[in-house]
């Protein structure tokens, strides 16, 4: 239960720089009375801005602000909520707000908002909405529940049944079933790339080995027919230097060649020398007369040299062109061994590199090695996205299973269905106990069916303000009452502004009183009127305000 204490504002709407102060668990009834504009519904803004940090009046949160001061507002509200014990500071110009617990600050470094939802939720466990259907009832700011659209309602309900839960519940799920479908969703994309890297890596790892045994196959072929080439040379090569091994060709021919020489000098002497004898009659050398006899002696001698020489050298030319033609002979198988040695050194050479390929591709194992680590990892990863594909399955049917338990047809409707003849059945206890007899019913959407004794049927909008004004009363004790049967929205405190001043007549306001005094056991009510004059003996507790010097203030308290 909220046990509501005190309650002290200032520089609120009318009210100066001193603090006004009401404490709120005094008396059982208490009449605030006043003047118009006095300021003695202040206390229901006061209220609404210290718990939830707006007015209760259609006014905005700057209006609050007292004109004359312009600032410093403040109000401090303490209550006990089981064995703790709590005071809200909340504040405009400066701006304040601080919840103690115990005497003690709360959430120092909380942002307001997180503060804010706080207090709502986990230590009042109720919103604005909430508190003025339950706490508060009056002319200015207050929407009736019949008069809120549905969805408000049930909103107000929910709140007093405790299964507000469940809606929290359902928006956290339909969250989880968004989220639980993106992961399905990215689950799925994760399971087919991964199906497809594996299928991709096992064809590469396939390709690898075969094009690795075919590669490593093609050099063998290739380095045992070029093997075989190579000892082909090697016996040609062998064969042709065998065959010029042992020629003394050249060693011939320069011999030959030296005769050719000999002779060829031997000629031209013997041509000089008939030259000589046949151009001078006297010797060079002794300058004696050389005889025609001797000079034709000599001539022919010379001629016959000449003649043997020509022979000889005729004969030499033929035998050194032999030579020569079988000299070019050998020198052309010279060349072919040349030839033949240069190709084995370039087929030995590819053979080589025929054989390092094969060390490469041998030594590349490490690259398949690789791939086949990454084939596993690729599948270990494939076992977990189908692991979690399954669970996710199982999660969307269990998430699928709780929204239908959860959503407003659900197990929330079972709840108020349970409750909605109790909620009837206070009604029109309440209004009864007013001389309302009507028949009032709520419905599942809390659309109301009402009937007169003659079983005319009416709605809301058809009856009196005063008739209203019972109905909203009669709802209002309803909520109280079903809030305390559930611990939910239990508090000591109500408060009723200007509900006798127009809406009810003098008989309905004697049966009203009536019905405050049998709920004043472990309630505070407070009444908000202008016609104190004729209330003043009806409470046990009197508040009266003032104006004084443009600003509000308690007159006195009894």
């Amino acid at each position: 239960m909220i046990y509501f204490k005190d309650i002290r504002w200032k520089n609120l709407l009318s009210t100066g720089n001193q603090f006004t102060e009401v404490q709120l668990n005094k008396s059982s009834t208490t009449l605030i009375v006043g003047d118009n504009g006095s300021g003695k519904s202040t206390v229901l803004d006061a209220l609404c801005f210290g718990l939830f940090n707006k007015p209760f009046r259609r006014i905005t949160k700057p209006q609050l602000i007292n004109s004359i001061n312009n600032g410093g507002l403040l109000v401090e509200i303490e209550f006990d909520y089981g064995s703790k014990s709590y005071k809200v500071r909340r504040g405009v110009k400066k701006n304040i707000f601080e919840i103690y617990v115990d005497g003690k600050r709360l959430n120092q470094d909380a942002k307001v908002t997180d503060q804010q939802e706080y207090l709502e939720k986990t230590i009042l466990k109720l919103n604005y909405k909430s508190f003025t259907q339950i706490v508060l009832l009056g002319t200015a700011g207050f929407v009736p529940f019949m008069q809120l659209k549905s969805t408000d309602r049930r909103a107000i309900i929910e709140d007093l049944l405790d299964i507000q839960i469940f809606s929290v519940m359902n928006n956290l799920l339909k969250f989880k079933i968004s989220e639980n479908k993106d992961d399905v969703l990215s689950t799925e994309v994760k399971k087919e790339i991964s199906t497809g890297n594996i299928n991709t890596t096992q064809e590469l790892i396939t390709d690898l080995k075969k094009t690795k045994s075919n590669q490593i196959q093609q050099n063998e072929r290739d380095i045992d027919i070029n093997e075989v080439e190579i000892d082909r040379l090697n016996t040609t090569i062998k064969e042709l230097m065998d065959s010029i091994s042992k020629d003394k060709t050249a060693q011939n021919l320069k011999e030959l060649e030296g005769y050719q020489k000999g002779i060829e000098r031997k000629m031209l002497s013997a041509e000089n020398e008939i030259e000589f004898y046949e151009q001078n009659d006297t010797c060079s050398t002794c300058n004696q007369e050389l005889g025609e006899e001797h000079k034709s002696k000599m001539i022919e001698e010379h001629h016959g040299t000449l003649h043997k020489s020509g022979s000889a050298l005729l004969q030499l030319g033929n035998k050194i062109k032999d030579l020569e033609s079988h000299l070019d002979h050998v020198s052309k198988v010279q060349t072919t061994i040349t030839t033949n040695q240069n190709q084995v050194q370039a087929i030995s050479s590819y053979i080589t590199k025929l054989k390092d390929q094969i060390k490469e591709i041998e030594d590349r194992e490490d690259d398949i090695d690789e791939k086949i680590q990454k084939l596993k990892d690729l599948k270990s990863e494939l076992k977990l996205c189908l692991e979690k594909q399954e669970k996710l399955s199982v999660q969307k049917q269990l998430y699928e299973t709780a929204y239908v338990l959860l959503k407003d047809t659900g197990i929330k409707t079972r709840i108020i269905k349970q409750y909605l003849p109790i909620m009837n059945q206070l009604i029109n206890k309440y209004l009864a106990s007013m001389d309302f007899f009507v028949s009032f019913n709520l419905d599942e959407k809390f659309e109301e069916k009402i009937k007169s004794r003659h079983r005319d049927e009416f709605t809301y909008d058809s009856f009196s303000e005063g008739e209203k004004m019972r109905i909203d009363l009669a709802l209002l004790f309803t909520w109280r009452t079903i809030a305390k049967m559930k611990n939910s929205v239990n508090t000591n405190l109500l408060i009723l502004d200007e509900v006798f001043d127009s809406s009810l007549d003098a008989n309905g306001t004697e049966e009203f009183l009536k019905i405050i005094n049998k709920l004043a056991g472990n309630q505070n009510t407070f009444v908000i009127s202008h016609k104190g004059d004729i209330l003043l003996d009806k409470f046990k507790n009197v508040i009266k305000f003032e104006k004084y010097k443009n600003f509000s203030r308690i007159k006195c308290e009894n």
